[in-house]
């Protein structure tokens, strides 16, 4: 659940759940991409392979959205495409 800083089992979630699709995408896809996270966001830029990285982004997102509807005071899923 939601507590102090460095024991938050919801930010620790998101925040594995956020890097492994990052890693995953930069790293097994191989895709140009870049990526940067403080303060509680994270942005991931992919320039190229974009096909390829949908289906992590798509299961990022399932992942992301079960955990709004389980602790729905502590986490809001935004989604934003450039």
């Amino acid at each position: 659940m939601s507590a102090e800083h460095g024991q938050d089992i919801v930010c620790a979630a998101v925040s594995s759940a956020c890097y492994m699709a990052a890693n995953t995408v930069t790293e097994i896809i191989g895709a140009e991409a870049d990526a940067a996270a403080t303060d509680g966001y994270m942005r991931l830029d992919i320039k190229s392979s974009r096909e390829k990285a949908q289906d992590i982004l798509n299961g990022l997102y399932l992942h992301l959205t079960e955990l709004e509807k389980q602790y729905p005071g502590n986490i809001n899923v935004i989604i934003t495409e450039v």
